[in-house]
């Protein structure tokens, strides 16, 4: 499904297309993909949110499938392994933050169906060392949400600061946030959730949350640590005042309207911590991977064919199901 120029979903901007199957280069494999999921992030890029995209481009990162073929000096994947392909797929590996650990800040970085084709198609390649080994617990379909929608809950998981047994708010119940509750539960921490779609607030208490409220609405406690899913900015304020005093608000979207202006004794004082998610690490993923396959996840799917594409886009945007969608290939 190829992008030729960025639109509103409703006018299904993505168009099925033959395209001849790419030949890896060296330290790249060729992945025959089974299926891809639909991420918010691929609706910004299609709808122009992002800049500097580039055209003509097939979307989609959040692909699981079967190495067919690897290019020269690639030793540690081999034909026939299932790999998954993540958003970060390339970084320069020199600067200050790729030799720091914070590879997802590298000024050169290289992102899956947004500066290079993706996952919405039969084939496509990826760096070998940027491909995941997917565990055998998870089917297809299952894993394809965790590379994206699940790397970016745990990271911003672990950027909110929240511990073990502590309150965690979260403000969206799409993809990321119905896979980062079942991560928090297991780590043992009482989830609060403010959702607009009463089907999100009714997956959200199925998974264990303990209060479920409106987008807006103030929960009954003190939260110690949140998460911003929804690409909303005007939920940021009211967030900040949910927060326990020295707690931390993580926004976990690539993109965000404006946010409103902030009284800094109601909103921010009392080392009240604002910080934005960016990306991720290799790490991440792996980390998140482990972790999720010991709890094991179970991330809530519905798939479409990768004709669908543009529906599914559609749906997405509308908040029309629960949990993740996934392109079959």
């Amino acid at each position: 499904m190829v992008l030729d120029h960025t639109g509103d979903v409703s006018h299904s901007p993505l168009h099925l297309r033959d395209r001849s199957v790419p030949v890896p280069e060296a330290g790249q494999v060729l992945v025959n993909i089974h299926v891809c999921g639909v991420c918010r992030t691929d609706l910004h890029v299609v709808e122009g949110e992002l800049p500097n995209t580039s055209f003509p481009l097939i979307p989609g990162h959040q692909a699981v499938g079967t190495v067919t073929q690897a290019g020269g000096g690639v030793t540690d994947i081999h034909e026939g392994d299932r790999v998954g392909i993540a958003w970060l797929q390339g970084t320069c590996g020199q600067c200050e933050f790729c030799t720091s650990g914070r590879e997802n800040l590298c000024l050169e970085a290289t992102f899956t169906g947004y500066q290079v084709d993706g996952g919405y198609a039969e084939y496509a390649v990826v760096p070998a060392r940027f491909a995941y080994p997917i565990p055998s617990i998870f089917s297809d379909e299952e894993a394809a949400p965790l590379l994206c929608a699940g790397i970016i809950g745990y990271r911003a998981l672990r950027l909110s600061g929240i511990k073990p047994g502590q309150r965690l708010g979260l403000y969206g119940f799409g993809a990321s946030a119905h896979i980062a509750i079942q991560i928090a539960r297991h780590w043992g921490c009482q989830v609060y959730v403010s959702s607009l779609k009463p089907e999100h607030q009714a997956l959200a208490r199925q998974l264990g949350a303990v209060w479920v409220g409106g987008a807006m609405d103030m929960p009954p406690d003190k939260l110690h640590g949140s998460i911003i899913f929804a690409p909303a900015g005007e939920l940021v304020p009211p967030a900040l005042r949910a927060l326990e005093r020295g707690g931390t608000l993580a926004l976990a979207g690539i993109h965000m309207s404006p946010i409103p202006s902030l009284d800094y004794d109601r909103d921010v004082f009392g080392e009240r911590v604002i910080r934005s998610v960016t990306a991720n690490t290799r790490q991440d993923g792996i980390d998140l991977l482990r972790e999720a396959a010991a709890i094991p996840i179970k991330p809530n799917t519905v798939r479409f064919r990768l004709e669908e594409a543009n529906r599914a886009l559609q749906e997405l945007k509308a908040g029309s199901f629960q949990g993740a969608a996934v392109l079959k290939i």
